[in-house]
């Protein structure tokens, strides 16, 4: 936002590419590779789980920072989740 003469002014930039050019543009390293052979051995080991209760060990043991990182998520969303909900009705009032 801008300050002009006492007033607000917000001004939005909008970018169409690609996210690989997003990615590029913004010199992030390019981890498709990593993230393939992440997704395949993923795929293997749920071909294999038999019940709900593997498939959800599995997922613990795959997930970035195993349970603690599926915590941190669920609260992340859970959060995003509240602020629209009181962003929005705060909106109706």
């Amino acid at each position: 936002m801008f300050l002009l003469r006492g007033s607000l002014m917000k001004v939005n930039v909008e970018v169409d590419c690609t996210p690989d050019e997003a990615r590029r543009f913004l010199g992030l390293p390019d981890v498709s590779s990593v993230n393939e052979a992440y997704v395949e051995n993923l795929k293997n080991a749920m071909q294999g789980a038999t019940s709900l209760e593997q498939m959800e060990q599995l997922s613990r043991q795959f997930a970035p920072m195993g349970q603690m990182g599926l915590q941190l998520f669920q609260k992340f969303m859970e959060s995003g989740a509240a602020f629209a909900s009181g962003a929005s009705s705060s909106k109706k009032g």
